[in-house]
Parts: C-alpha cells; structure tokens; sequence
C-alpha cells in the first residue's frame, strides 16, 4: 500500500519537474567577413548565443553548422571580439514585446525602441518563428481597402487580406507613394517596416512623409542600410509578426515593407557566407524558399481575426523586371502595382503604369460598373500610347478613327486623374465618382464629334 502511495506521489511531482537543457559553452576559432565559428557550442540552428568581447558581450544568432563548427550571425558590430572568447547558448530566445504601445513607437530589427520614448510595455510575446497557417482557415477577401490613392482604388482597387508588390527602380517616388497611402488608408493599423534603406531616409519618412497625424497609428520597424545582414532579415520578420499580433486582436492592418529586395540580399549574405551554393545571378535556393513564407504570413486571418493587407516594395535594378527576386515575388502575390521611370521624368507622380500593372483581387472586391469603367478607360490609355508616336511627329490625320480621337481628346482627362500631390487624399468613393465622370466627359466629346461630322455630310 505504502508503495503504491510513494508511486503515485513521484507521478505526481513529476509533473511540476521541468528538465532543464545544459548550456555547453564554446570557444571562438574562426572570424570571416560578419561570419563566427564556434567548435564545442551545443545550440540549434535558429538559437542565439552570447559572445564574449573585450567590450562585454555581444548577441549572434546560429545560422548554420558542419561537423564540429558553429556558424554564427551578430546582430550588431564585431568591434572588440578575440580569438578564442567563449561562446555561451542562451536559454531562451529573445522575443518581441507586444502591445497596444507600439502604436506611434519606432523599434529596430529586434523590436527595441529607436525613439527614445523608454520601453515598451509586454502585452505578449510572440517567437519570431511562427507556425504557416492553414489555408482554409482563412476568410475570403470580400471587401476594399481604401488606400487614398486615386489610381490604385481606381484601376487596381486592393483588397482587405491582399498581398501586393510594388515593383520600381530607384528614385521613382516608392517611399512617397508609401507615406500617401498610410495618410490616406482607413486600415486601423499601419506597419511600416524600413529595411535597408539609408539612414537618412528612416527619419525623413517619419517626419515629413509619415507626418504626426500617420504616426499616431502607425508601428516603424527600421533596420538601416549599416545593419548587419541578421537584422535586415530580423526587421522584416519583426514587421511582419508585429502585423500578426494586431490582426489577432481582430484589427484590420495595412503592412508597408520596403523593401523584400533587401530582405532577399540579406538572406543571401547569410547563406554565402556559411557555404550554401550560389544558384541564380547569385541568389542561394534557400532566398526562394523564405521569400513565400515571409509573404504568406499576411493576408486574412480566421474567425474574429483581423487582416494584413501588405505591400511590398520590389528593387528593379536598371529597371529591369526580369530580376530574379522580381520575377520570383511577381509568381507569390496577388498583384503588382509597376511604377514608371518615364512617367516619373516627366513629373508624373505617383508615377503608377497602369498598364503594365494589375490586382487579381480587383474582380472581387468591386462592382461590374466598376470594373466595366476602369477596363473601358484602361483601353483608351493602352490605345493612346500605341500611336503615340504616330500622333507625335503629326503623321495621325484626325478624324482618320474615331476611336484614337477620343482617346487623344480623353487623354489630358486621364493624366490628370492619374496625378495626384503628395498630401492630397482621394476616398474610393470619391474616386468611382471622377472615374464615372471620364466616361461621361468622353461619351459627350463622341456625340459631339457625330454631330459634326453630320453636319459636314449634309453640307
């Protein structure tokens, strides 16, 4: 009976006895470019450690091993490391605190305050790693997002749960358009990650593009151009999870990332650096492989979640489409909005092709009138540019078809619809109605050109 007692008891307590894992510290042998290696580290890949310098410690991240080597990651400068410092595993892995007072906050890539407004308050704690979602927990995508842009709630109308891409070369209005949206969105949250920018750059957005009246609702992850690669990397995944936490408390969130270009380059240092083989234009096959789960991650959430409708900005060097990190985010998304170099010379902002863009989710989310008028004027903009060079040079006699005379007649309508200034805000609503009115205006201008041309018959 006593024995049967002692069992039970020990039954008992073992549930209340945690098995603790050894830290088995290591030593440092090996420093190339931002790379360590440790022999004797025992640490998963994905764990971080603790690396002793002469300037105290500092935190790196496992990102690799073979046989005995430790390959490992800093999140800050290798100023002060020494041959030979101790490598020490830590218990548990840094994580981000979450809570309501993000909003208005600025954080770097680990989520710790850059704003000088002390600490965050920890509402939860959520692992940088999160499980995928099941796909058919998710809701449809039923409703608009009204992102204040005339053009894009116009002709590539954008959905609650939407992932798209904004795809430009340098210097052609991305970060502007960027701060248009957040000023002009009715999302209820706004996440703005900074990702390998310049410095600079990160404060401009915040005060002059941002604005206090952005800001107010708005969450500014900035991992700067001089960060290390696992903080490039660490910005975007901490953007994407702060967009999580304020989905699952049933908001809808509108999540700015500029840019997955240096997400992927980041990835690719990383990679290189630890031995993977190079596979395209020098892209490791493991950037194709994080590429579609950062993405995945936002989009509509389940029952009493949220959304996270997403914009990611796309670097084309030498405006070329074809990149592989273009052409690889172009296959995972759900549309792309194509901003043009020409428009942008000609001082054609925000400088949106909507030709050569387009929103999957358009159909969906927006009546058949709607539809019907954003193609019917998508075609007299397509059909302008194919002679434009004809109408240029005056080699197109005028009333050769009528179809090129209204759109020659449409076409300082349809610019200027397209244009709008940096602070201006356009509802969608509003939007529909200028949208409905181009239609109006032409069919008008095609009456009148049959009268007269009635007119000069009967003569």
């Amino acid at each position: 009976m006593e024995s049967s007692q002692l069992c039970q008891r020990l039954k008992n307590s073992e549930a209340f006895i945690k098995p603790q894992a050894i830290a088995v510290a290591g030593r440092l042998v090996r420093v190339v470019g931002l790379t360590l290696e440790a022999v004797g580290v025992r640490a998963h890949v994905g764990s971080q450690c603790l690396v002793e310098t002469s300037q105290g410690e500092l935190i790196a991240e496992v990102v690799g091993f073979a046989q005995e080597k430790t390959y490992l990651m800093p999140e800050q400068s290798l100023s002060g490391v020494m041959p030979g410092a101790r490598v020490m595993p830590i218990a548990e892995k840094q994580r981000i605190p979450l809570s309501m007072d993000l909003l208005g906050r600025v954080v770097d890539g680990v989520g710790k305050p850059l704003d000088g407004k002390g600490p965050i308050k920890v509402g939860e704690d959520y692992h940088y790693d999160a499980s995928p979602k099941n796909p058919l927990l998710r809701r449809a995508i039923t409703e608009h997002l009204d992102v204040g842009v005339r053009s894009i709630n116009s002709f590539l109308t954008v959905g609650k749960g939407q992932r798209m891409g904004l795809f430009a070369g340098s210097g052609v209005g991305k970060s502007v358009l960027l701060g248009m949206m957040t000023r002009g969105t009715d999302a209820d949250v706004i996440v703005v990650g900074l990702v390998g920018e310049r410095g600079r750059e990160v404060k401009e957005f915040i005060e002059e593009i941002l604005g206090e009246e952005g800001r107010a609702r708005s969450v500014v992850v900035a991992a700067p151009a001089d960060n290390s690669p696992l903080m490039r990397l660490k910005g975007c995944e901490t953007a994407v999870q702060i967009s999580e936490y304020f989905r699952d408390q049933g908001l809808n969130v509108l999540l700015l990332l500029d840019s997955i270009t240096r997400y992927a380059q980041a990835q690719r240092e990383i990679a290189l650096a630890v031995g993977e083989p190079p596979a395209t234009k020098g892209y490791p096959p493991s950037v194709f492989s994080k590429l579609p789960q950062l993405v995945e991650r936002a989009g509509q959430g389940g029952d009493g979640q949220g959304s996270i409708t997403a914009f990611y900005t796309v670097l084309t060097e030498g405006d070329d489409m074809q990149d592989p990190i273009a052409d690889a985010a172009r296959a995972i998304l759900d549309g792309h909005i194509v901003l043009s170099r020409e428009l942008a010379d000609g001082g054609h902002y925000p400088a949106v092709n909507i030709e050569s863009s387009i929103s999957r989710v358009m159909p969906m989310v927006t009546s058949s009138e709607h539809q019907q008028l954003a193609q019917q004027i998508k075609q007299i903009y397509s059909l302008y540019q194919q002679n434009k060079d004809l109408i240029a040079i005056g080699a197109y006699s005028k009333g050769s078809d009528p179809r090129i005379d209204q759109a020659i007649n449409l076409m300082p309508i349809i610019n200027f619809f397209l244009q709008q200034t940096m602070t201006d805000i356009i509802p969608y609503d509003q939007s529909l109605t200028q949208l409905q009115e181009i239609i109006a205006a032409g069919e008008a201008q095609a009456a009148q050109s049959q009268v007269v041309q009635n007119q000069a018959v009967k003569g």
